[in-house]
């Protein structure tokens, strides 16, 4: 939900949002005010109050703040914020007046009790006396109501001038009767909504503290939970209402009070919207139409979370198929809302940030402009729209370490190139929390992503008449649509058994048998000649980051991470590293495989070259780069409110497999251009199914076909045997009747020059590979176990 949204919501409901804490506790020592608390913020409401009388408290004598009844409603209000800031708890139906040397409550006798704590503090503080007003169970309050107005005259100079919260309407007997007192006091009454909003703007560090715990538990469920609820929906085609996953939602919020205790809640319910109808105004809801995932469809998530009643938001916006149109204004976006991010400095004004996401939208995309919301969003904390914090263009508010902000940011009302009405019209909408820092801005959900290819999703259309074919990513020649995919979706939601998915795969070695090397090697004899150009022809460089290389570099220093980058015809792989780089041209590739990170702890992209180059002072056919799936660890909470640490492997490996098959579904896409067709190139995987176990040097290995290949690229020194330059294989040691025995396999070549063996595999894997090579129609012999 964005901070304009919500600022409309505080207008049109008075300023009313959910109860803060609750109500105020019964007295005991598990309920005791926070004296040390109490008093630093008291100090920082005097002083405030002093220092910017005349530009934010409306040069006000007296403050007053009225407190109305608890509500179930959905609201926030600046009194029962002040309650919570400055004493920990939500003191409803209590009238709190602040003076030059006194403070005086009104409310009943357990809040009185609760209240008594803080006289020494308050005096010791800011010099101030606590006077209590305490009004009997059934008492309407007006023998104290006079009380205060009398010590209000009496304390203050003559025609004292009253601040009060004028935003906030007066609600229940208490609160009318006391508004209808004040009004008819003819003492001058100014507005000092501005001067909270300038007190609450600059957190301290447990409020920062409790910021970072909300923010974190709404980027975790939107991460871990809408993300993968998502991606079910549409994986098995569910119908599914929006409601529905509010409701969801709402209750994987609330069910993290089983990992805190203490208080999780929710800001406003959580927001799902697709199918064309997008709000992104305060009165946006949940509706009950189902949730719309066809191709070019848009839909928008926001939720927001509370943590010892401080509030976060985090808004995403997650794309189906998108057309050119949508991934342009995406894109853009996604820059603007950055943009804003960065603006977020201590000294840079308020309206710098705003200024920042427009400067990109002209720049960028100029037609956008008049799509973009007016507001990049508000301050947040207590409230969750801090008024007097808006980050739009006429704010001239100096920000300062401390101040946290919900920065949203949308382009509403757009038109995408489809006849759909579903699609037809989207909008767009991205919600983070930064916090302010003396070394620039924090954003507090980065949990969630929202990069294009962490949003962005394809969609596989399985057709019945081809079931032998397995399921592919959608390629479209005429767009970028899905050069930045997140994953492709609904594949076939049938159980594949074992031996149906090895039948399977054996179908696709028959339909790819051989593919021969023609023209190939010619090809490769004039790479030396070639250098690598980078960016020709606008060529937008294809990445691939945080990758190790194989073999290494050398050198005893521990090795760095590097970015493989795909060019107009060839790779650059580099490091951090001075003089670490390699560069493979495409015509030098020989086969390119992709093995994802499976059955091993690895995702690994292979290049078989013709000719050999230098890594380091290396000289090699074959090289690699790969991700490791380490330990990553998501942060949950303990019954002492620390923050443990627990294993997410699968987030981790998950990521890494998408990441890797994004990169090599683009490449294919570039290589199956007409300018790279007599290179013949694409990557090939490992058919895991159709793998034994052997050793083709000194260690055992899981040695998989491909359908050009046998493979192994795990283990150093790798193994990449050509299917097409096998003339025989001689199966080995082959024991009738021995269960538990092992053969070789003696793998004889056309130029008559080698013979590689792999040896000790397992007798049960002899079936399986027999039947493998009659599939690519390889000659085998078998030689008995010698007697």
């Amino acid at each position: 939900m964005s901070g304009i949204r919500k600022q409309k919501m505080i207008e049109t409901r008075n300023g009313n949002t959910l109860p803060a804490k609750g109500k105020a506790p019964k007295t005991g020592n598990d309920s005791a005010i926070n004296l040390v608390c109490f008093s630093t913020r008291l100090k920082a409401l005097y002083s405030n109050w002093q220092d910017l009388k005349a530009e934010f408290w409306g040069s006000s004598d007296v403050l007053v703040v009225a407190t109305p009844p608890s509500s179930d409603d959905l609201r926030y209000l600046k009194s029962s914020a002040l309650n919570v800031w400055l004493l920990g708890y939500e003191f409803p139906e209590t009238i709190m007046i602040f003076m030059n040397k006194q403070i005086h409550f009104l409310c009943n006798q357990n809040k009185a009790s609760l209240l008594e704590a803080v006289r020494g503090s308050a005096m010791e503080a800011v010099g101030v006396e606590v006077v209590l007003h305490v009004k009997a169970r059934f008492d309407d309050g007006t023998a104290q109501m006079d009380a205060l107005l009398r010590a209000i005259c009496a304390q203050s100079k003559s025609n004292p001038i009253v601040g009060y919260i004028a935003r906030e309407a007066s609600e229940g007997i208490l609160l009318e009767a006391w508004a209808e007192k004040l009004k008819n006091s003819n003492l001058q009454l100014a507005d000092i909504t501005s001067g909270f909003s300038d007190l609450f703007a600059v957190k301290d560090h447990e409020e920062v503290t409790n910021v970072k715990k909300a923010a974190f538990l709404a980027a975790t469920v939107m991460k871990n939970f809408v993300v993968h609820r998502l991606e079910k929906v549409i994986d098995e085609e569910e119908k599914v209402a929006h409601s529905v996953l509010a409701n969801d939602t709402k209750k994987a919020i609330l069910g993290l009070t089983k990992l805190k205790k203490g208080n999780i809640d929710i800001c406003y319910p959580p927001i799902f919207q697709s199918g064309g109808n997008f709000d992104l105004w305060p009165s946006a809801s949940s509706d009950d139409e189902f949730l719309y995932y066809k191709s070019a469809s848009a839909i928008i998530c926001a939720i927001g979370c509370r943590y010892n009643s401080y509030c976060s938001n985090v808004a995403r916006t997650f794309l189906i198929d998108f057309t050119p149109t949508q991934g342009k204004a995406y894109e853009v976006l996604l820059r603007a809302h950055e943009a804003v991010i960065s603006a977020l400095n201590p000294g840079n004004k308020v309206s710098a940030a705003y200024q920042a996401a427009l400067s990109v939208v002209e720049r960028d995309a100029p037609e956008l402009v008049p799509n973009l919301t007016k507001s990049a969003g508000t301050g947040i904390g207590l409230e969750f729209c801090e008024s007097g914090s808006s980050l739009n263009a006429k704010n001239d508010r100096v920000l300062k370490p401390g101040m946290v902000f919900n920065v949203t940011l949308g382009f509403q009302n757009l038109e995408a190139q489809t006849n759909n009405p579903k699609s037809h019209n989207f909008s767009l909408l991205l919600a983070d929390i930064v916090i302010v820092t003396e070394k620039g801005p924090d954003v507090a959900t980065a949990l969630s992503s929202k990069s294009v290819k962490d949003v962005a999703y394809s969609l596989i259309e399985v057709e019945e008449e081809e079931e032998e074919e397995p399921p592919k990513a959608k390629s479209e020649s005429n767009g970028t649509e899905n050069l930045y995919s997140k994953a492709t979706l609904r594949s076939d939601n049938h159980v594949i058994l074992k031996e149906e998915l090895r039948r399977q795969q054996l179908q696709t070695l028959r339909r790819n048998v051989l593919a021969r090397e023609s023209g190939k090697a010619e090809r490769a004899a004039l790479v030396s000649e070639e250098k690598l150009v980078i960016g020709g022809n606008k060529f937008k460089p294809i990445k691939l980051i945080d990758l190790w290389i194989m073999p290494t570099f050398g050198g005893c220093e521990r090795k760095l991470s590097g970015i493989l980058e795909a060019h107009s015809n060839g790779f650059l792989y580099s490091t951090s590293r001075p003089g670490e780089c390699v560069v493979i041209m495409y015509g030098n590739i020989k086969h390119a495989f992709f093995q994802a990170a499976e059955k091993e702890m690895i995702a690994v992209v292979h290049f078989h070259l013709h000719n050999h180059i230098m890594v380091g002072t290396k000289k090699t056919k074959d090289v690699q780069f790969y991700a490791e799936v380490t330990e990553v660890v998501q942060t949950l909470w303990d019954g002492k409110g620390e923050i443990v640490e627990e294993q997410w492997e699968r987030d981790r490996r998950n990521k890494i497999n998408l990441d890797f098959q994004n990169f090599v579904n683009r490449m294919n896409d570039l290589w199956g251009q007409t300018q790279f067709k007599g290179l013949n190139l694409e990557f090939d995987q490992p058919l895991m199914e159709l793998g034994f176990c052997g050793v083709p040097y000194q260690t055992s290995a899981f040695i998989v076909p491909t359908s050009s290949c046998l493979v192994e690229l795990i283990k150093n020194p790798c193994l990449v045997v050509i299917l097409s330059e096998i003339e025989i294989v001689n199966l080995e040691r082959v024991g009738l009747g021995q269960a538990q025995a092992n053969f070789d396999m003696a793998i004889m070549f056309k130029d008559k020059r080698n013979v590689l063996r792999i040896g000790s595999i397992p007798s049960t894997s002899l079936d399986g590979i027999k039947e493998w090579l009659d599939t690519i129609d390889i000659k085998y012999y078998e030689s008995a176990a010698p007697r």
